[in-house]
């Protein structure tokens, strides 16, 4: 058994056959040297969040996208944050994802939600992921597999934070 920091990654596509793109992700994943992949959630279809500050023309893109395919991995590492967040940049350029705007489909998305209890706010990593505790597509797939999990700046549990919700997306486990 490897030790190391247990981390949360936060899974989704909604470009192209975005079930498959989150399980390609999810075995790249496991591929992650000295990182092991401990558990991961079920797949959910996800009502895509479209209240990002943009221009207009870029909203009618995001109130016309696909829903999205979302889940969440508990892997345990030896990487430090910014390592692994740059092995999570890597898997997303090699997967064809392109950084167009906040909120964008992608082929694939995967951010670091939590690397342990650690607080990071950096101009190129903030950790615990800032929204992760407004969105009911990152707590829905994390209660499932780390509900008691605390959130390191609110010492609220994963399943505290999503019973206090005011998000209202749909998030449904994949059929």
């Amino acid at each position: 058994m490897l030790n190391g920091m247990i981390s949360y990654i936060g899974i989704g596509s909604n470009v192209g056959d975005s079930l498959a793109n989150c399980k390609e992700a999810v075995v790249r994943l496991s591929d992650i040297p000295e990182t092991v992949l401990e558990r991961v959630s079920s797949f959910y279809n996800t009502e895509p969040v479209t209240d990002f500050p943009t221009a207009e023309d870029v909203q009618e893109v995001l109130k016309n996208q696909d829903w999205f395919t979302n889940a969440a991995a508990e892997i345990r590492t030896l990487l430090s944050p910014h390592d692994l967040l740059m092995r999570l940049q890597d898997i997303e350029k090699t997967m064809g994802r392109v950084r167009t705007f906040a909120g964008a489909p992608r082929v694939i998305d995967l951010d670091l939600l939590l690397y342990g209890q650690e607080v990071m706010h950096e101009k190129d990593l903030v950790v615990p992921h800032p929204s992760m505790h407004k969105r009911r597509f990152v707590l829905e797939p994390l209660c499932e597999i780390a509900s008691y999990v605390i959130h390191p700046l609110f010492g609220v549990s994963m399943r505290g934070l999503k019973d206090r919700l005011e998000d209202q997306k749909k998030v449904e486990i994949h059929q």
